[in-house]
C-alpha cells in the first residue's frame, strides 16, 4: 500500500506543475476524476512505462539474437573442417560412395559402392576390405625399410629363389632322414614312437596329436604353467573330416596333395597313395574325437589342473615326464610340475587312439606333421602343390600373390619385432599414442555410461563391471624395447640367421622359439608381452592379463589418423576400440572378473 500511495502523491505533485492544466492538442484525455486523484494521468504514465519496458525488452531479445546468431555462425565456421587431411578423407568418402544407388533401397551399395567398384578382388585373395588394403600398404613400406640385419638375412634367404630351387627338397629329405625314417620314402621297421614325438613336437615345433605351450594361468594370472591342448588336424576345422562322402571335393584335393608331396621326396606313387590314405584316415580319427569349438568357449568347463603324475594316468600312451623334460630343456621337471588341460576328455581318448594304432602308420602321420610345417620353404613344385589344394579350400592360389609379400609376411611371423622398429620409425607418430589413450578413455566412460541406463543389470554386477572396465589397460602402437638396438638383440640372441638357406633359417627359427617357451616357465607372466608384431593390422583383448592391444599398424588411415577429425577417428579406430572393450565381459572374458 505505500508503494501505491507513494505513486499516487507523485502523480498528483507533477499535476499542479503550470501549463499541465491547459488543452493542448497533442493530448486527448479518456477518463473520469473520482476522489481527487488523476486516473486518467496515473493510466497513460503507466501506459508510457510500459511501452518503454517493452521496447527494451525487444531490444534485450533483439540483442540476444544478434550474439546467438554471430555464435551459431562462428561455431557453424569451427565445425566445417577445411583442413588439408579433412579435404583429403571428404574426397575420399565421396568416392566410396556410389550415387546412383538409392540408400533407401540398398544403403551399403549406396555408402560403399564406389569403394568396391576401385578396389576389385585382387588375385589370389579370397577376400579384400581395408583391413587388408592397410595391410598391404604396411607391407609394401616395409619391402623398403628392410635393413636390421637379421631380418634383412631372413628376407633375403626367402627372396633367394635360385638357391630354392637349387636344393630343391633335399633339406627336408635329409631331415627326415636325420630323424629316422619314412616308410613312404624308405623302408622303415623301428620302434621308436617317443623319440620322433619328441624331436617333431619339440625343437621342429610340429603339433601331433596335441600341442604344448607355456603361458598365464587363467586361474592365476601371476603365474607361467604349462598348457595342454587338442591338436593334429591340417585342414581348418574337423567339420572338413567328417560326415563327407568318399569323393568330397575337398578331401579329394587334400588326398591328391599328401600324394604328391610325399612322389616330390621320394615316394612311389602306388605305395605312397595307399600310405597317404592310411594317414588321412587317422586324421578323421583324430577328427571324430577333436571337441568342436562352440563347446570350448565356457573357460571353466575346460580348464582342469593337474599333475604330470596324473596326467600319466589319464593318457599312458605318451611318457609325459620324458615329453615334457624334452620339449622345456633344460629345466628340471618331476611328477608334480602342474599342467593346465584344455581337452582332458581327447587326450584321453588319443591315448587310446595311439596304443591300438599301429606304430609304422603313427611314424607316418608324425613325419607328415612335419612335412606340413616345413613345406612352405622348399622350392616351386612344393608350392604349385599348395596351390591346387588352396582351389579347393578357399578358391584362390598362394602363386598369385608377389614372392615379395609372401617373404615380407614371412619375416614377420618370425623377426616381428626387429621389422616393426623399422615400421614405427618410419610411420608412427608419438602423437597418435597419447591421442588413442585419450579415445580410449572416453569409450570406457560411454560404456560406464552406458551400464546406468541397463535396467535388468542389479547395482553389485554394474559396480563390478565399471571396476573391471575401469581396470582394462591399453598397449597402444609398439612395445617400447624395440627403439632400443640393445634391448632388441636381446631378444633375438640365440637366433642364428643366414642369406643363404631359408629352410635352415625356418628350422633354426622353430628351434629357437622352443628355448625361449622353455625360459617363460619359471619366469612371472610379462604384462606388456605382445602376441601381435607392431605393422599387424588388427587387436585384440588379452582375458589373463584384462588388456587390450592396438598395433601401429592398425593406427593407419582410414582407421586413424591424428589430423583427422574426432569424428572419423571415433568412427574409424574407435568402433575396433570399443568391440575390443566388450571381449572383456562376453562369455570368454566375463569369466576373469577378477584378475590378478
Amino acid at each position: 500500500m505505500s508503494n501505491y500511495k507513494r505513486a499516487t502523491l507523485e502523480e498528483e505533485d507533477v499535476s499542479e506543475v503550470p501549463g499541465d492544466t491547459a488543452s493542448s492538442p497533442d493530448r486527448v484525455e479518456v477518463g473520469f476524476r473520482k476522489g481527487g486523484i488523476d486516473v486518467l494521468g496515473r493510466r497513460t504514465r503507466l501506459e508510457v512505462l510500459l511501452l518503454v519496458l517493452l521496447l527494451v525488452t525487444l531490444l534485450a531479445l533483439l540483442a540476444c539474437l544478434l550474439v546467438l546468431g554471430l555464435r551459431f555462425h562462428s561455431e557453424s565456421g569451427r565445425g566445417i573442417c577445411l583442413s588439408e587431411a579433412c579435404i583429403t578423407v571428404a574426397s575420399q568418402m565421396v568416392e566410396a560412395m556410389d550415387r546412383s544407388a538409392d540408400p533407401c533401397h540398398d544403403f551399403y551399395q549406396f555408402a560403399c559402392g564406389g569403394w568396391m567398384r576401385k578396389n576389385p578382388l585382387p588375385d589370389g585373395r579370397s577376400h579384400w576390405s581395408t583391413f587388408n588394403s592397410i595391410g598391404e600398404q604396411n607391407q609394401a613400406l616395409l619391402k623398403h625399410l628392410l635393413a636390421e640385419k637379421k631380418a634383412q638375412f631372413y628376407y633375403l634367404s626367402c627372396l633367394n629363389t635360385q638357391k630354392i630351387e637349387e636344393l630343391g627338397a633335399k633339406p627336408l629329405t635329409e631331415l627326415i632322414a636325420k630323424i629316422g625314417g619314412w616308410s613312404i620314402t624308405d623302408p622303415w621297421d623301428k620302434d621308436n614312437f617317443m623319440e620322433v614325438l619328441k624331436v617333431v613336437s619339440g625343437p621342429y615345433r610340429a603339433q601331433p596329436f596335441f600341442s604344448v605351450g607355456v603361458s598365464a594361468d587363467p586361474k592365476n594370472s601371476n603365474s607361467n604353467i604349462i598348457q595342454v591342448d587338442q591338436s593334429g588336424l591340417f585342414l581348418p576345422s574337423r567339420d572338413y573330416y567328417l560326415n563327407k562322402t568318399a569323393d568330397d571335393k575337398v578331401l579329394v584335393a587334400y588326398l591328391d596333395y599328401m600324394v604328391e608331396l610325399g612322389t616330390l621326396l621320394g615316394g612311389e606313387k602306388g605305395s605312397t597313395h595307399l600310405q597317404m590314405q592310411q594317414i588321412l584316415d587317422f586324421e578323421k580319427a583324430l577328427a571324430n574325437i577333436t571337441v568342436p569349438q562352440d563347446q570350448r568357449r565356457d573357460e571353466e568347463k575346460i580348464y582342469h589342473k593337474v599333475s604330470v603324475a596324473e596326467l600319466q594316468l589319464l593318457a599312458p600312451a605318451v611318457d609325459w615326464l620324458e615329453y615334457l623334460s624334452s620339449s622345456l630343456s633344460p629345466l628340471d621337471l618331476n611328477d608334480t610340475e602342474p599342467v593346465v588341460l584344455y581337452a582332458r576328455e581327447y587326450l584321453q581318448q588319443v591315448s587310446d587312439l595311439i596304443n591300438k594304432t599301429d606304430r609304422s602308420l603313427l611314424n607316418n602321420y608324425m613325419i607328415w606333421t612335419l612335412v606340413q610345417k616345413t613345406v612352405a620353404s622348399l622350392d616351386q613344385r612344393f608350392e604349385n602343390a599348395q596351390d591346387k589344394l588352396l582351389e579347393s579350400l578357399i578358391g584362390t592360389k598362394k602363386s598369385c600373390t608377389p614372392r615379395w609379400q609372401t617373404c615380407i609376411e614371412n619375416t614377420d611371423d618370425t623377426l616381428g619385432f626387429a621389422l616393426g622398429a623399422l615400421f614405427v620409425k618410419a610411420t608412427f607418430d608419438k602423437k597418435s599414442k597419447d591421442i588413442a589413450e585419450e579415445m580410449i578413455d572416453e569409450i570406457r566412460s560411454a560404456f560406464k555410461e552406458a551400464l546406468d541406463r541397463l535396467g535388468w543389470m542389479d547395482g553389485t554386477t554394474r559396480q563390478a563391471a565399471k571396476e573391471k572396465a575401469d581396470a582394462i589397460y591399453d598397449m597402444i602402437g609398439f612395445p617400447e624395447f624395440i627403439l632400443d638396438p640393445k634391448e632388441l638383440d636381446d631378444v633375438y640372441d640365440g637366433y642364428e640367421v643366414s642369406d643363404e638357406s631359408f629352410f635352415q633359417n625356418m628350422l633354426n627359427f622353430y628351434n629357437f622359439s622352443s628355448r625361449v617357451m622353455a625360459d617363460q616357465l619359471r619366469k612371472p607372466p610379462n604384462k606388456d608381452q605382445w602376441s601381435m608384431t607392431p605393422p599387424t593390422v588388427n587387436a585384440y583383448y588379452m582375458p589373463t592379463k584384462n588388456g587390450i592391444v592396438f598395433p601401429a599398424g592398425i593406427l593407419q588411415a582410414p582407421f586413424y589418423a591424428h589430423d583427422h577429425p574426432k569424428a572419423l577417428n571415433f568412427g574409424g579406430i574407435g568402433v575396433v576400440m570399443g568391440h575390443e572393450l566388450t571381449h572383456a565381459f562376453d562369455d570368454q572374458g566375463e569369466p576373469f572378473l577378477n584378475v590378478n
